[in-house]
């Protein structure tokens, strides 16, 4: 998938990045969507902007980079623009349109939950989750900000915590799949790769369940070895060839980790032996 392949830039989408967390076991930070999993939405009718080639995204931003130099405070567009930028890989200039867009904006829910994402996105945690709870109001919780929060926060390690608020969310939007997505792809982060097929199953099972969600399926069920039923999943989601070059990608990738495990599986019998 187009979103696999850009596992090494900073700022790119959350599930981009679990994917190099998982392979290259590591369980420290990540750069998404997604922070966000779920729906980022679409720039108009048309193609959802997480299936875009990279051509299109820098189509798409360059048209909604006229519209947004054109009215920089209209928010509907600041955020569009703000979340392509991201998806191209551009997270210090989506930072700046969001942050600008707060400070015209200081109260607003919603600009104050995207611009949290964008610092998440650049790994700005602390002001992140600073800028979603300032968002969220007690007295009228939203679930969206919740699913958020958790999602800051199981890229600081703080997985219980995390695990706590997308349940939080679910029970304020039962079987979100946005939600469901996020649950998911924390499991992910913590190596329990069938517990995070679960969830994100059932996410890819519920009504309004986006194409992020059934991208990071496929991405889990690659991650298991069932590169075929991978390719099928997302193929439902992209062309054929963007599917192909995505399972033919992971497949390097998890090959790559098994040499490096023998690598060092060979140095430690050396060492051993000296």
């Amino acid at each position: 998938m187009h979103i696999w392949r850009n596992h090494a830039a900073t700022g790119r989408r959350f599930a981009a990045a679990a994917l190099a967390i998982v392979v290259m076991a590591s369980l420290s930070g990540c750069g998404t969507d997604k922070i966000k999993t779920g729906s980022i939405g679409r720039t108009g009718p048309g193609k959802a902007i997480e299936t875009m080639s990279t051509g299109e995204l820098r189509s798409t931003s360059a048209r909604l980079g006229k519209a947004y130099a054109a009215n920089p405070d209209d928010k509907a567009t600041a955020i569009q623009f703000a979340s392509v930028l991201q998806m191209d890989g551009n997270a210090g200039q989506s930072l700046a349109v969001m942050r600008k867009l707060a400070i015209a904006h200081p109260k607003d829910r919603q600009v104050l939950a995207a611009y949290g994402k964008a610092l998440a996105a650049n790994g700005q945690f602390e002001p992140a989750l600073d800028a979603v709870r300032r968002a969220q109001t007690p007295e009228y919780p939203d679930w969206r900000l919740m699913s958020a929060e958790g999602a800051i926060l199981d890229q600081t390690g703080q997985k219980d915590e995390a695990r706590q608020l997308y349940r939080k969310a679910l029970d304020l939007k039962p079987d979100e799949p946005s939600v469901l997505s996020n649950l998911g792809m924390s499991y992910v982060l913590e190596g329990d790769l069938r517990t995070a097929e679960t969830f994100l199953a059932s996410a890819s099972r519920q009504p309004g369940a986006d194409s992020r969600v059934r991208q990071n399926l496929a991405l889990v069920v690659g991650l298991q070895g069932r590169f075929d039923e991978a390719e099928r999943i997302a193929s439902q989601e992209l062309s054929p060839e963007q599917a192909r070059a995505n399972i033919a990608y992971l497949r390097s990738m998890l090959a790559q980790q098994n040499a490096w495990s023998q690598l060092k599986a060979q140095d430690g019998k050396k060492s051993a032996a000296n």
